[in-house]
């Protein structure tokens, strides 16, 4: 046989092979699912107790089931400055390829409005994942204070314990847009010790997510020791429709914002975030997982077992919010100056 049919032939069965095995060959990594053989970090702003690491370390319990390829979860706490220090980690350093995903504090919105130096963050550029539970607090008086509704307040003083900043915040804001007549009276450790002060008569009153407030004194709801006067979040719980919110007191439009501005934290909740950068599909695929996941018969008897609730907010809806809370400068303005009084 010619020396040039040979290599022809010999390029003729080549090729067949070349063809059979693109033909028989499994399908190309490319195919495969992104997060198949993969961990995904989950970065939480607070140390090994409280809500932020119980609800997050849930998530990273159930999260995985949703995902395609089925990834394990790490989870890395990183306490430090309010939360600010996961969401700078989260805004700088971190992977933006879907491998890494974190929950910081709720305020740390509030604290860039703020002007917060060390914030290096714009929250609004997070791709938001999904919230858990939403965060509005309620403003309560023991039975025996002058103040039953907060309509009284207008016109009686109300000693009420302020504990933590946020607190402050909103009460110190409430007064100054709306004339209410709260004093407020901090140095207390937390939530414990400022209810036993409410009992024995120092304070009239304090606040407390609506959620612990029902699960841990019931006794107060069911004989009526207590009235509930208003609640601080954006959102209405969803079980107190026709107690009214501290924006509803608002006397216009302008000062409703700057309430507002004070009110976001409660909106974010226990929500989680995926750095800016992160691609769109993959942020579709994470926060697909998440609805999926909140709705789930297994994730839900968790919830269930611990006696938590759930509140979920989308991560678009989140996005929504976000991209929208365009405060104009003498909006914000008032608002540092007011967290000045309060002493932020």
């Amino acid at each position: 046989m010619p020396m040039a049919a040979k290599i022809t032939r010999t390029w003729s069965c080549a090729a067949l092979m070349l063809l059979l095995a693109a033909l028989t060959a499994p399908p190309a990594a490319a195919d495969e699912p992104f997060y198949k053989g993969k961990t995904i970090s989950l970065i939480i702003a607070s140390n090994a107790s409280g809500g932020y690491d119980t609800y997050g370390r849930l998530l990273a319990r159930h999260m995985g089931a949703h995902l395609a390829g089925n990834p394990g979860f790490v989870v890395q706490n990183m306490p430090g400055a309010g939360g600010i220090r996961a969401a700078n980690h989260l805004y700088h350093v971190a992977a933006q390829d879907g491998t890494v995903i974190g929950i910081f504090d709720q305020a740390v919105f509030l604290n860039q409005l703020l002007g917060v130096a060390s914030v290096r963050a714009d929250v609004a550029k997070f791709n938001w994942i999904g919230r858990m539970i939403g965060n509005s607090a309620v403003l309560f008086a023991w039975h025996t204070a002058e103040v039953k509704k907060i309509e009284d307040a207008f016109t009686h003083q109300l000693i009420v314990a302020a504990s933590g900043s946020s607190s402050r915040l909103n009460w110190t804001a409430l007064n100054a847009l709306t004339g209410t007549k709260l004093k407020l009276l901090t140095g207390y450790e937390g939530p414990a010790t400022a209810k036993i002060a409410m009992e024995r008569g120092e304070v009239e009153a304090l606040s407390l997510p609506w959620p612990v407030l029902r699960n841990e004194n019931r006794e107060w709801l069911s004989q009526k020791k207590i009235n509930l006067l208003l609640q601080a979040g954006i959102e209405k719980n969803a079980d107190l429709p026709q107690l009214p919110r501290m924006l509803d007191l608002a006397k216009n439009d302008d000062d409703r914002k700057v309430l507002e501005i004070f009110a976001a934290p409660s909106l974010v909740g226990r929500s989680f975030v995926a750095p800016p950068g992160v691609p769109k599909e993959r942020v579709d695929e994470l926060r697909a997982a998440f609805t999926a996941m909140v709705k789930a018969p297994e994730f839900l008897a968790e919830i269930e077992k611990m006696n938590f609730d759930i509140d979920a907010l989308s991560g678009a809806e989140l996005q929504a919010f976000f991209a929208q809370a365009n405060y104009p400068p003498a909006l914000i303005e008032r608002a540092k100056e007011i967290a000045k009084t309060a002493g932020n």
